[in-house]
């Protein structure tokens, strides 16, 4: 089962991956992850990217799509693995396409968590709050300017990237405002629904 996962900051895509790994067994692969796995372990696009990295510069497409494509031919991706994070754009999705196409490898769906950009700023404001009164320290990320910065980046980088897998026929829309057991369980008739179709569809290969 390999799956991406797309949505907005905030929209519970972390969530909704820590669930799949544990019920499905397979992998959640977030670049920055990967990125760090290179480095230390001194592949020689971990030495690439660490080089990047200690310039100060932004690790190239390149670099990570060598590393995701690295990632994915360990053993514990065998049996599928969930992109977070990755791809964030059109030319990353492209490398997507073409690094599972040369290992024989489809991707069984690509799920949107579809959600209300007002209301999440509105769950960052809340979340905040409710941190400060219990005395915490606030994430940087909790700060609605920031947050609605990370959102407009989403929509000029990632967002072309729904029309992409629909064009493809990939794309399935589940409602991310709906409480996290509600999610759950609209991936999991998704993924349901993929598995079916692709085991049809290789009975009417044979």
């Amino acid at each position: 089962m390999r799956l991406i996962l797309l949505g907005p900051p905030g929209a519970g895509k972390g969530t909704q991956a820590q669930r799949l790994v544990e019920k499905h067994g397979i992998p959640q692969l977030s670049t920055g992850d990967m990125l760090r796995a290179a480095v230390r372990a001194g592949t020689e696009v971990g030495k690439r990217a660490k080089a990047v990295m200690d310039a100060g510069e932004l690790v190239s497409d390149a670099i990570v799509n060598a590393i995701v494509a690295e990632r994915i031919d360990q053993p514990d991706c065998a049996k599928g693995f969930i992109l977070d994070g990755y791809p964030r754009t059109l030319v990353q999705a492209d490398a997507v396409e073409s690094m599972l196409s040369d290992r024989g490898l489809n991707l069984d769906a690509v799920i949107e968590l579809v959600v209300d950009d007002k209301a999440l700023v509105g769950r960052i404001v809340k979340r905040a709050e409710e941190t400060k009164a219990a005395g915490l320290p606030v994430r940087k990320d909790d700060n609605p300017a920031v947050f609605e910065e990370r959102l407009r980046e989403y929509y000029k980088k990632t967002s072309p990237l729904i029309g992409y897998y629909y064009a493809k026929g990939k794309l399935r829309g589940v409602d991310g405002m709906a409480d996290i057991d509600a999610v759950t369980q609209q991936i999991e008739l998704v993924l349901t629904a993929a598995t079916q179709g692709a085991a049809q569809g290789s009975a009417y290969g044979k």
